[in-house]
């Protein structure tokens, strides 16, 4: 270390530390304690997801670890990572040794998702029963899991599969009872973990079964469609179910408590307008008629043709925004993942929102889509739209335009994403798989 001193002129000696890059150091390791350094680290990693995007957070972490020893050993804290992971990737298990190999995994998905590096498979469905055959079956819906894939069909139907082994486990069938249409046991959702699978039909009846078990589902709910309508759309997450319903004005939303099964709230005109095309739907499979998603604040964003909707679970179901498109919606392009929900207008106009603000994120344009109609679904960082049989991809930070997929696969009739799988079955029902998980 070095030093020298100066004369102030009145004779008193200042002594001062000349710029060392050592002493730099150790001044700032006194200011800086770690949990300051990590808190740092974790504002700036945050703040870079947001504005750069969230692969943009690592090259962030990887300059605050390079400035000094002291630094670089925030690294090493799991808690540290634990937070980036929820906060960035929005993942809360830990499926990997440490919170810091949990982070470079979604990290390595986000990477090959903008690459468009994956690897491509079918899968096959099982075997048809004696009342109905394969060829007759249109899927409807698609959920996935981290280990599953469920598949839900218009006879009521729902496939599971193992995605990383790629195989079918077993189907599922709703309860025997009078219906009211054709078309009435159809499946208009599916909440999917790994230990238990929930799927509503059209009729509104709500069933609940184990993944790795051979009981028959049990009905947790009887739908009661002269009075409510018709269930079109279903989702939710271990805590809510939320139901999207059209046919008698005022009872669009029936929200449940997802633990205890228990009927919380009716209410809601957000179909009113539809209300003739719900029934429709009892006797035939027309176009969606809306779409309801859970975001990871527990709020619930809906839409139809005409507007869309956000609420609040957790107070009453206080709407907190909606917006009118005289100009009409694509039902089918909607979706919604974690902060953000997608819909494309039906001139093929995408906007990306904010969920909490209605804030618009960015914008981007579905070529095709007005003309030939569009099926798009969102992981939270890339939006996935098919028209015609091809699905490109965007980025929903900037609304940059990345690819298209090699593989066409005709009309499609049902598409979901995550932050490692994209899911799609066509009108053969054939279901195409594009894993990127690769190394």
């Amino acid at each position: 270390m070095s030093s020298s001193s100066e004369d102030n002129g009145g004779g008193a000696r200042r002594d001062y530390d000349a710029p060392s890059s050592s002493r730099q150091r150790r001044s700032d390791n006194r200011v800086w304690p770690e949990p300051f350094v990590e808190a740092l680290a974790t504002n700036v990693a945050i703040d870079a997801s947001q504005t750069q995007g969230r692969l943009a957070a690592a090259q962030v972490l990887f300059n605050v670890f390079q400035v000094c020893s002291t630094w670089r050993a925030v690294s090493n804290s799991d808690l540290l990572w634990q937070n980036l992971t929820r906060r960035i990737w929005h993942c809360n298990n830990l499926r990997h040794n440490t919170w810091h190999e949990e982070y470079v995994y979604h990290h390595r998905l986000a990477r090959n998702f903008h690459a468009r590096r994956y690897l491509y498979n079918t899968l096959h469905l099982g075997p048809a029963d004696d009342n109905n055959n394969n060829e007759s079956l249109v899927c409807r819906r698609l959920t996935i899991s981290d280990y599953y894939l469920a598949a839900g069909f218009s006879d009521g139907t729902v496939r599971l599969f193992h995605l990383p082994n790629m195989l079918y486990l077993s189907t599922f069938r709703p309860q025997n009872r009078n219906r009211l249409g054709h078309f009435s046991p159809a499946v208009s959702g599916i909440i999917l973990t790994e230990t238990q699978i929930v799927f509503a039909s059209l009729d509104g009846d709500i069933h609940v079964a184990m993944t790795d078990s051979a009981i028959p589902p049990r009905r947790a709910h009887l739908g009661d469609v002269v009075n409510d309508g018709a269930l079109v759309d279903f989702n939710g997450c271990t805590q809510w179910w939320v139901g999207l319903y059209a046919g008698v004005p005022g009872r669009a939303f029936h929200v449940w408590n997802g633990v205890t099964e228990e009927l919380v709230f009716i209410g809601g005109t957000l179909t009113d307008h539809e209300a003739v095309r719900g029934w429709h739907l009892l006797t035939e499979l027309t176009e969606l008629i809306g779409r309801v998603r859970l975001t990871s604040r527990e709020l619930a964003v809906a839409c139809t043709s005409l507007r869309f909707i956000v609420f609040d679970l957790r107070d009453q179901v206080i709407v907190l925004g909606e917006e009118e498109f005289p100009g009409r919606l694509m039902v089918g392009a909607f979706d919604a993942r974690h902060e953000e929900f997608v819909i494309v207008d039906r001139r093929g106009s995408a906007s990306v929102r904010r969920v909490g603000t209605l804030e618009e994120v960015c914008r981007f344009d579905v070529r095709g889509a007005s003309q030939r109609g569009v099926l798009g679904c969102t992981n939270g960082g890339y939006a996935l739209m098919c028209v015609g049989g091809l699905i490109r991809a965007w980025e929903i930070e900037h609304g940059e335009h990345l690819y298209s997929l090699v593989e066409r696969i005709g009309e499609a009739t049902a598409l979901v994403a995550d932050e490692r799988y994209l899911v799609a079955c066509s009108s053969d029902n054939t279901i195409h798989l594009w894993d990127f998980g690769v190394q």
